[in-house]
């Protein structure tokens, strides 16, 4: 630990700062920082661009805890006692080496957005079966990881105005992405997608504030030619009867989905080689 964490940390609990900043101090266990897990006033923690490598338990003992932020770490793993943080708003835990998140890690109660992009998570044991649960999120980010498909209980989070899934393995979207009503920002570029729920196309993505993104897929022609003229062709085409028709023949022929694209993967890896 450098001798600017320490000053930082002393400073904080001898002021009573709810806000504590330790980005770039070279950190590589908070049991380096004595009294941190102790300051129950503390609010905000900033843990950015260290060398953690673990998260300990002791950090459910930050009560008050609304935001914390661990990007750019070498962290494999969270706590199953991370999710007991029940004033939680913000969680930021990209670029590190998770691949999976802790038993029930979807009872955040007031958890608004969250943050997993960069790292090695996918759908299936990778998810705690209660993830689906965090019905307050209004951003989740889950750009450059292992995804192949998502759950149906997407549908729960109602109150959810950003998704970002750039940079997956997606073969298909469920239909229920389409029942997120306040969805305004929907981020599908770089993934293996041929097609897109008809759904889809009755959700607000082309306001002043909104945003559609699916370039870098292998789309079916008749998205692909759509796509060239604009988002706003698409999500008419999607609601087209004819779209219909191609969509449902192409999910029952069962079609093979085309294979992982090697350069998008490259970049992937590259970039996770970066934090190591």
């Amino acid at each position: 630990m450098s001798k600017a964490a320490k000053k930082t940390l002393e400073e904080a609990i001898q002021s009573g700062n709810p806000e504590l900043d330790l980005q770039d101090k070279q950190i590589m266990s908070l049991e380096e920082l004595p009294g941190l897990l102790s300051l129950e006033n503390i609010t905000r923690l900033t843990l950015t661009h260290n060398r953690l490598t673990m998260v300990p338990p002791a950090i459910a003992n930050l009560v008050n805890l609304e935001i914390l932020n661990l990007f750019n770490n070498i962290i494999e793993e969270l706590p199953t006692s991370i999710s007991s943080l029940n004033k939680l708003r913000i969680l930021n835990v990209g670029m590190n080496r998770l691949d999976a998140l802790p038993r029930g890690f979807g009872s955040f109660p007031v958890l608004e957005v969250l943050d997993i992009t960069y790292n090695n998570i996918s759908e299936g044991d990778s998810l705690p079966g209660n993830f689906f649960m965090l019905e307050s999120l209004r951003a989740l980010y889950m750009g450059d990881n292992d995804f192949e498909v998502l759950s149906p209980e997407i549908r729960n989070f109602k109150n959810l105005q950003i998704l970002c899934l750039r940079d997956n393995d997606l073969v298909t979207l469920p239909r229920e992405v389409g029942e997120l009503t306040r969805l305004r920002e929907l981020h599908l570029q770089g993934n293996r997608l041929e097609v897109l729920p008809p759904e889809i196309g009755h959700l607000d993505l082309l306001g002043n504030r909104s945003c559609l993104r699916l370039d870098g897929n292998p789309w079916v022609p008749m998205i692909e030619d759509q796509l060239l003229l604009g988002p706003s062709h698409v999500m008419d085409m999607l609601r087209n009867e004819s779209y219909k028709f191609v969509y449902q023949r192409h999910i029952t022929t069962g079609s093979k989905p085309p294979p992982k694209n090697y350069d998008a993967k490259n970049r992937k890896i590259s970039r996770k080689r970066d934090n190591a």
